[in-house]
Formats: C-alpha cells, sequence, structure tokens
C-alpha cells in the first residue's frame, strides 16, 4: 500500500528473528498474489478476487494487512487502468483489455510484508504492455541499488531515469516506504530524485520499493470514495512493489514466491 507523502513512523533496523517473520509474511503474501493473479480473467469481479486474496492469507495463518489500516475496507487495493492506487474492490468486472494492479499485504507475528502487481486483462494494447513492462523494470533497478551504505536517493534516481527514459510519469504523490512492525515507517522511499541524497541504508533495515508509473502525466487526483488514486489525465498507471530486506552482500527480496 503506497505512502501519501508525510505519514512515516520511524526507522527501525530489525533482527535476524524479526527479519523471519517478515520472511514468512512475504512468502505467505507471493503465494496469495499467484493464486490471484492466476484468477484475473475477463469477467471476475475485483470483490472476488479480494476473496481469494483474503482466503489465501487466513489459510496460510496469517493476517491481511490492509482490511482495517487506516479504514480501508479490503484485503486488496484493486485497480484498474487509470487507477493507479487504493481502489476499493467492488462488483465491477474486469474487461478484456483492461489493465489490472494488486496491492497486498500480510501480518505475521505482528511483522508486515507489502508487494504489488499489475497484469493484463485477456488481450491488450500494445501501449498498455509496455508500460507494464517498464514499471516492472523500474522497480528491478531500484531494487538493484539496495545495499548497505547506499542512499534512498540512489533507488529514487535509478527509477526516475529508467522510467522518464521510457518516456513515462512517475508518480511523486505517493511512495515507498520502511516496513516492519508497521506497514508504514521511515524512511519514505520516492521514485523520484536525486542520487547520493537521503537516509543510509544499514543491514537489517527493510524497506517497500513501489514505482507507480504513467503513460501520460505523473499527477494524480482521489476519487470521491477518498480512497481510489486515479491520474489526472485519465491515462493508464501500473504499479510493482517488492518488500526488500538490506544486507551487505545486497538486496534480499522478502515478497518474492521463490526465496531460495
Amino acid at each position: 500500500m503506497a505512502l501519501a507523502l508525510g505519514r512515516p513512523s520511524g526507522i527501525t533496523v530489525k533482527s535476524s528473528r524479526e527479519i523471519a517473520h517478515m520472511r514468512e509474511a512475504g512468502r505467505i503474501v507471493a503465494v496469495a498474489k499467484a493464486e490471484v493473479a492466476e484468477a484475473i480473467k475477463p469477467g471476475a469481479t475485483t470483490a472476488e478476487l479480494d476473496r481469494v486474496a483474503e482466503d489465501s492469507i487466513t489459510s496460510q495463518g496469517a493476517v491481511p494487512a490492509f482490511k482495517g489500516l487506516y479504514g480501508f475496507p479490503a484485503t486488496i487495493c484493486a485497480s484498474v487502468n487509470e487507477e493507479l492506487v487504493h481502489g476499493i474492490p467492488s462488483d465491477r468486472t474486469l474487461r478484456d483489455g483492461d489493465i489490472f494492479s494488486v496491492d497486498i499485504g500480510a501480518i505475521v507475528e505482528g511483522f508486515y510484508s507489502d508487494t504489488a502487481f499489475t497484469v493484463g486483462v485477456g488481450e491488450i494494447t500494445e501501449e498498455a504492455r509496455r508500460l507494464i513492462d517498464a514499471t516492472r523494470g523500474s522497480l528491478e533497478v531500484g531494487i538493484a541499488e539496495v545495499r548497505a551504505g547506499a542512499r534512498i536517493g540512489d533507488i529514487s534516481s535509478a527509477i526516475q531515469t529508467y522510467a522518464e527514459d521510457r518516456g513515462y510519469g512517475v508518480v511523486r504523490q505517493y511512495v515507498g516506504h520502511g516496513i516492519g512492525r508497521a506497514l508504514h515507517e521511515d524512511p519514505q522511499v520516492p521514485n523520484f530524485g536525486p542520487a547520493g541524497r537521503g537516509a543510509e541504508l544499514r543491514e537489517g533495515m527493510t524497506i517497500a520499493i513501489e514505482p507507480m508509473l504513467n503513460v501520460g502525466t505523473w499527477e494524480t487526483n482521489v476519487l470521491d470514495d477518498e480512497w481510489t488514486v486515479v491520474t489526472a489525465d485519465g491515462k493508464l498507471s501500473a504499479h510493482f512493489e517488492d518488500t526488500i530486506a538490506v544486507t551487505m552482500n545486497g538486496p534480499e527480496v522478502l515478497t518474492a514466491l521463490d526465496q531460495d
């Protein structure tokens, strides 16, 4: 779940035991993510996909991270086409050609995981496919910058450069974040900005990196439900996210399905 700028709750460095809890939360949410992805098809409703996610998380002994958080009513954020984040699941039916973004998290022993992905529904346009590929790629280049001694700005700059070189708007109002005993902790992890700035990454820090790329402007609006964020120009948006542990040897992706 993306963090609106200005709502962090403190930097913490995790012990190996705490990271183990986060690794398990990440594994569980990765399984749930795969099950939701398999169920995405034309004719499915976003509420049905929310139930798939909740059933998967709870059956594995974890707690959905988003349901009830800040008053959010569901297990997943379900965002379609121009909706970039925080869409509320409903009886809305996915149609052939839509793109669908799922943001999902789980809690194990009080520790959070957070991940997101965007997929095409049925046959999608080449424009949509390129957007999804570029957003996934921007997450990958951001993760590649994670190591003890690096700066948050190194992640931010890598994502912004990758995305803007491909012609996409990089969302600024919503950013990645630290994560651990709270879903949203310091440091904030913007998807834009200069390298070499921001908090220094230390071994044991855990962060959620989540680029959101738009086909058009980076600017956004919030709908009347006070949750769903949409592109200001109505053009497509995509969203990818993983929870990462900082190690001396680089990044460990805690929300990967295969953690070996």
